[in-house]
């Protein structure tokens, strides 16, 4: 069984890494089919910023809660129930996943930049990944 890790590989000959292409290629499919294809730079940048906020800003809210609980409960101004900052924070959390998904699906994945927040963009994209499901669902079961 082949090592697997963070560390340094073993190279692989010519030979064996041209057997590895081989793999990912399905029979009957020219190489050209499988080229994966690659999201442009600028779209990239812009998704990793909207995620960056999208999902930054409730994460750090989430761990806020836990301070400001802290802080209020030992300098004795307010009484604080462990079970409300578990949900305050878990709703901060839960803000935070859902805004991967809304920092991916809300950037313009066009040369253009959209609006600031991207609302139009997100059932435009939802449409577009959907078509994709559907081409792989049916390229996929062909044979």
């Amino acid at each position: 069984m082949a090592a697997k890790g963070l560390g340094p590989q073993p190279s692989r000959s010519g030979a064996s890494r041209q057997a590895g292409k081989n793999r990912s290629v399905s029979a009957g499919k020219p190489a050209a089919a499988a080229k994966p294809q690659v999201i442009p730079e600028a779209v990239a940048n812009r998704m990793a910023r909207r995620i960056a906020v999208a999902s930054g800003v409730p994460s750090l809210m989430g761990m806020a809660v836990f301070v400001a609980s802290y802080v209020l409960v030992s300098r004795h101004i307010v009484d604080v129930p462990p079970g409300l900052t578990l949900i305050g924070s878990g709703a901060f959390f839960l803000l935070g996943v859902l805004g991967l998904s809304y920092g991916v699906l809300s950037a313009s994945w066009e040369s253009e930049p959209g609006s600031l927040l991207g609302g139009e963009q997100i059932g435009l994209n939802i449409s577009r990944l959907r078509q994709s499901l559907r081409a792989l669902r049916s390229g996929g079961h062909q044979g």
